[in-house]
């Protein structure tokens, strides 16, 4: 039997490996929107790096007698019907496809700043905190590209 604050800790993580789901599925479909070798690369590298994230959470989960979720967020399959039809219409320009990557990531953000603001156990906050660089990092970095992106237009 979980207790009520095991309950609210699963609840929390569960928001976080959608929000993970999300960014998997994004990054794998700007990748392949994209042309250039190195930024395939990259964003296929932030995809199997929020695959492990998410695989992560779902061991503690599990851990804490949680059901892990295993689906993305109706708010993310929205999100990329809509960097579909804005890539479509753009032609599919990195510029187009980085921003909407930012996007996903100023979602992943927000997603894991809220989930650092509740009251989890202390060996489940550094999991998180530490996932929560690399989101920075992510965040970060095709922001960086973006605007070079922008720079070269």
């Amino acid at each position: 039997m979980t207790s009520t604050a095991s309950k609210e800790t699963i609840g929390v993580l569960n928001d976080l490996i959608e929000t993970c789901r999300d960014g998997e599925k994004g990054f794998k479909e700007c990748a392949d929107d994209v042309k250039r070798p190195e930024l395939k690369a990259l964003l296929s590298d932030h995809a199997t790096e929020c695959g492990k994230s998410a695989e992560e959470l779902k061991a503690i989960v599990v851990r804490l007698g949680g059901d892990p979720e295993d689906n993305t967020s109706m708010a993310g399959d929205m999100h990329r019907r809509w960097v579909d039809l804005k890539s479509t219409i753009a032609g599919k320009d990195e510029k187009a496809v980085l921003n909407e990557c930012e996007r996903g990531e100023d979602v992943a953000k927000k997603s894991y700043k809220q989930a650092l603001e509740k009251d989890l156990p202390a060996d489940i906050r550094q999991v998180v905190e530490r996932q929560y660089q690399g989101v920075l990092r992510n965040h970060d970095q095709i922001k960086a590209l973006r605007d070079a992106e922008r720079a070269r237009s």
